[in-house]
């Protein structure tokens, strides 16, 4: 599974329990927020966008980052193209509350590539930028001192997951093709088999 699935596979399966815990009316909610910006937003006002709440230098820092986090591959464009830095802008004017720990993670991020390549992030070389994600991607083996970073990743990862794939580029990049007449002929032989279901099956056949 190269990158880009495992994030797919991880954004998708976090939407779905953060559906379950915040209860059957906040996921429609929610989806709503999203499915919205794409409504209204159309490619031409991606290209002049202008912030609306990141400054310039922590937009292009988010834009950066969410590169890093989705490039660009035979299938499709990277978070960019399909317009993730400005739904992240969007989102934190909708969503007031993220506001602090987005800016505050931006800073921290900022500091730690000062502190080892005395730099800051959008300065960084890409090899540099992917040492630094190195080390707050991966929760159970980030050091201590990285916890912060480590919780801001996470969270910014998610973000552009759930922009990524509610946009036009990344429903094509998941193949979604909307409700299709299907002849459904049961559970395969095999499927039943994984369950433990294959006997009972040909039982009451």
């Amino acid at each position: 599974m190269d990158r880009r699935e495992a994030i797919k596979t991880l954004s998708l399966s976090t939407l779905a329990t953060s559906f379950v815990m915040t209860g059957c009316q906040q996921a429609p909610k929610e989806a709503t927020k999203e499915h919205n910006f794409w409504k209204h937003v159309s490619q031409e006002d991606i290209e002049k966008w202008e912030t609306q709440f990141f400054t310039d230098h922590e937009f292009e820092t988010v834009r950066q980052l969410a590169n890093l986090i989705i490039p660009a591959d035979e299938r499709s464009g990277n978070a960019e193209d399909a317009g993730v830095p400005e739904f992240i802008d969007f989102m934190m004017l909708d969503r007031p509350e993220n506001q602090t720990p987005m800016r505050g993670g931006l800073s921290w991020l900022d500091v730690q590539c000062q502190k080892q390549f005395d730099k800051k992030f959008i300065d960084c070389s890409e090899e540099e930028q992917k040492n630094m994600l190195d080390q707050i991607a991966y929760p159970k083996i980030a050091e201590p001192e990285m916890q912060p970073g480590v919780t801001f990743f996470n969270s910014f990862r998610d973000l552009v997951a759930s922009g990524f794939w509610s946009s036009q580029i990344g429903i094509e990049d998941i193949g979604y093709m909307g409700n299709q007449p299907y002849d459904w002929q049961g559970c395969s032989h095999e499927a039943l088999e994984h369950i433990g279901l294959a006997d009972k099956a040909k039982n009451s056949a």
